[in-house]
């Protein structure tokens, strides 16, 4: 289990870029920036998002894609769907030896 899912879900600012994700998969960096800063009042800088999101890309648990001049950030579960079938699932098929 890499420690870099961890790391990223342990800061505030990323998990509130998952829950914005969750709402609305496939934004850019705008509007990520921007609904974080209505809807959270995080004025964040573009950069420190991009740092965020780019910590989170590291752990597995956003993939962008681009679309012309646009990257759009969508959510990927499957980091958390192996962390929960670890502990809450011990006997899985996949956790068995």
């Amino acid at each position: 289990m890499p420690d870099d899912i961890f790391k990223a879900l342990a800061d505030p600012t990323r998990r509130k870029i998952l829950d914005e994700l969750t709402e609305r998969n496939g934004q850019t960096l705008f509007e990520i920036c921007a609904r974080l800063t209505t809807k959270h009042g995080l004025g964040s800088s573009r950069q420190a998002i991009s740092q965020h999101l780019a910590v989170l890309e590291a752990a597995g648990l956003v993939r962008t894609r681009r679309e012309g001049r646009y990257k759009f950030h969508d959510l990927t579960t499957a980091p958390l769907e192996r962390i929960v079938t670890r502990w809450l699932k011990p006997d899985a098929p996949e956790n068995t030896p």
